[in-house]
């Protein structure tokens, strides 16, 4: 497992330290970009979504620019920690806040409303509950405001106004932008914005249903550089390009999946399953921890880690949560090892059951992710 504390940083930084090059007030500079970034006065954040750090080799061969960067010829490339679990919503709160995801609270791809039996997808999230109370973490772009440098999202149009963007993404300005367009219109936000951060999402689609090993995942990695060396080519000279990511991924193995509609030891004392195939979290019936702790682990075996709340919030997994985030975590903690996923055929969507390709859980390949840095000064 890869460590949020060590020696590269974590996710979290990366905005942080961002700011510390553009003089805002505060601002911790873990990943030392000040230095580096000496005379840049503008910066392009751009997160590709399910670009994992060691899944760059595999992509290299139709990625020309990403081949440029693992062989030391475009810009610095070094590998961060990814927040846990190592999924979208996670991560885009980490990386928005600066924090781990116990303090913000959004802490799965979907997690149980306590005191409800609704679990919700943060994906899908629109209104209820209030983004504010949901995440009540100030984000960097807020901090970014308030310090009189402008900043602005660039992602697809029918992104805004969700619940995910209102909150992680408050403070910034929004600009729509279909995929195909999502360079031109970074370039164009430099003119006007001091911070522009950019989000793809379609490889980490693509993984999904096709998988790693498809040829069709070889061809969305093209397109991901393509994108980069548009913006490479465009990039002013007093501006720096920061490349992350959310997230790796694994394809999984038809026999590497549990699923809940086959086993009903996994269903004995479950009231509500959320989480993700990776990650899940049980929420219990009352009094029944401690025979869906035995079950699961009697089950799974070394498949997965099974604790208890408690056990997985002091092992340190989410950073420190606060008592009000605490019951959006199971009651039981499930972590998938190796390639196996946990899933529920009974209720959850064909489409869930049938990816290729899954992540969430604690494994270098699914939380180490890169970090490419490239100042218009190089050109």
């Amino acid at each position: 497992m890869i460590a949020d504390d060590s020696a590269a940083g974590g996710l979290a930084d990366v905005l942080p330290s961002a700011l510390a090059v553009l003089g805002v007030p505060d601002s911790p500079d873990a990943l030392g970009l000040r230095e580096r970034l000496d005379g840049v006065r503008r910066i392009v954040v751009l997160l590709v979504d399910g670009l994992g750090y060691h899944l760059l080799p595999l992509a290299a061969p139709t990625a020309p620019t990403l081949a440029e960067v693992l062989a030391g010829r475009l810009g610095t490339l070094t590998e961060l920690a990814a927040p846990f679990p190592s999924t979208t919503p996670v991560s885009l709160a980490t990386l928005c806040t600066g924090v781990p995801s116990g303090a913000h609270g959004i802490l799965g791809f979907t997690v149980n409303v306590p005191g409800t039996r609704r679990v919700l997808s943060h994906v899908t999230w629109s209104g209820d509950p209030d983004p504010g109370r949901w995440q009540p973490v100030p984000t960097q772009f807020a901090r970014a405001a308030r310090a009189g440098v402008p900043a602005c999202v660039v992602a697809r149009p029918e992104f805004a106004g969700s619940g995910l963007s209102e909150a992680v993404y408050r403070g910034a300005r929004y600009l729509g932008a279909p995929d195909e367009s999502l360079a031109d219109r970074i370039l164009d936000a430099l003119a006007e914005h001091r911070l522009v951060y950019g989000y793809y999402p379609q490889l980490d689609t693509t993984a999904h249903v096709s998988g790693i090993a498809s040829e069709e995942w070889a061809a969305a990695a093209s397109d991901v550089d393509r994108l980069l060396a548009r913006l490479v080519g465009g990039l002013p000279a007093d501006a720096a390009l920061l490349v992350s990511a959310d997230h790796g991924m694994l394809d999984v193995p038809a026999d590497h999946r549990f699923d809940l509609a086959d086993d009903a030891r996994l269903r004995e004392g479950v009231a509500v399953m959320a989480g993700e195939p990776r990650v899940r979290y049980l929420h219990t019936a009352p009094g029944a921890v401690p025979d869906v702790l035995a079950a699961w682990r009697d089950a799974l075996g070394p498949a997965a880690r099974v604790y208890s709340r408690e056990e997985a919030v002091a092992a340190g997994y989410f950073g420190p949560v606060p008592e009000e985030h605490l019951a959006r975590i199971g009651d039981v903690v499930v972590i998938c090892q190796d390639r196996y996923v946990v899933l529920d055929s009974r209720r959850e969507r064909n489409t869930v059951c049938r990816l290729v390709a899954y992540h969430g859980s604690d494994s270098d390949v699914e939380r180490g992710v890169p970090l490419v840095v490239y100042s218009g000064q190089s050109a």
